[in-house]
């Protein structure tokens, strides 16, 4: 059986495979065209967020019999396509929990307490203590928008942090899950987004999350209120967020994501209002690239040799 690895994972992962008696090819930087030519040679391909699984890449993959994602999100793969030709897809959502959650408090601490402005500032010569009054986390509601393997992360680090932790998810499964842990649920997003000083989103990329936060919810935000998300840029509008930004509805945001990367929004870069951008860093360590890799090549692995 053959697979291909489209995208670059670590070489950890090429070596469970290699190691699994697969036949392993190689092409970090393959284009949708050259992809469409040569998928029908494949059993299996290994993918990150780089490569777009499309239906016209799919419809060719007359022998593909799975597709594996090194990380959590399967917003780049035609998940209805795949399950009509019957090709099962795999990811590995618990590889990036703890790197994404580690970020999303560090992007909070930068907020309230102006990490990053403070910074800049320094390097420039300059000394400005009393321009940088912040916040402390302690007593704040934190309100978390999904709870799946990252808000479950988050949460337990702000609680470290003595925050008072709200969720707000569709799913019963998540909803009871933030019961059993004694963490406040909310009936509805507007209740959390009312009640929270910071609210960090942590869903998928679908239909029905699409602008989640829109102007609706921007105006039913306190003054003071923070934003974080490490999830997906298509969740926020990313003008009403702006508009809100540049006419002091919030007190600030930070994004890892955003609708279109790189980002090629003029308006959010040249943004000064409290707003911290990074670019899509939240599972960029050594660790979680190497448990995303390995964990994706066993699944890979074990899938196939069921099939033998």
């Amino acid at each position: 059986m053959r697979i291909l690895v489209s995208d670059k994972i670590d070489e950890e992962g090429i070596k469970i495979l290699e190691a699994g008696g697969f036949e392993v090819d190689k092409d970090f930087s393959i284009e949708k065209e050259k992809l469409i030519k040569i998928i029908r040679d494949y059993d299996a391909i290994i993918i990150r967020s780089r490569t777009k699984l499309t239906s016209d890449i799919l419809e060719k993959g007359i022998n593909l019999k799975v597709i594996g994602r090194a990380g959590a999100g399967l917003d780049n793969v035609d998940i209805e396509e795949a399950n009509k030709r019957g090709i099962y897809v795999l990811n590995t959502p618990e590889a990036p929990s703890v790197s994404v959650a580690e970020l999303t408090i560090g992007l909070i601490l930068s907020l309230t307490r102006h990490i990053t402005k403070a910074d800049k500032t320094m390097h420039c010569g300059e000394w400005c203590k009393n321009d940088y009054m912040g916040r402390v986390i302690k007593g704040k509601n934190l309100g978390l928008i999904g709870f799946g393997h990252i808000g479950i992360e988050v949460a337990r680090r702000a609680k470290a942090f003595e925050m008072n932790i709200g969720i707000y998810d569709v799913a019963e499964q998540a909803r009871s899950k933030a019961k059993e842990l004694g963490y406040k649920v909310y009936p509805s997003l507007e209740d959390l987004i009312k009640d929270c000083q910071i609210i960090s989103l942590h869903l998928p990329a679908t239909e029905n999350t699409e602008n989640i936060i829109d102007d609706m919810q921007l105006n039913l935000m306190n003054k003071s209120t923070l934003i974080v998300n490490t999830a997906r840029g298509t969740l926020i509008n990313e003008k009403a967020l702006l508009d809100a930004l540049n006419n002091g509805k919030i007190g600030g945001a930070a994004l890892d994501v955003f609708r279109k990367e790189p980002l090629d929004n003029l308006d959010l870069c040249n943004c000064i209002n409290n707003l911290i951008l990074t670019p899509h860093i939240g599972s960029q360590t050594i660790e979680t690239q190497i448990e995303a890799s390995t964990g994706i090549a066993l699944k890979i692995v074990n899938f196939l040799k069921n099939l033998q």
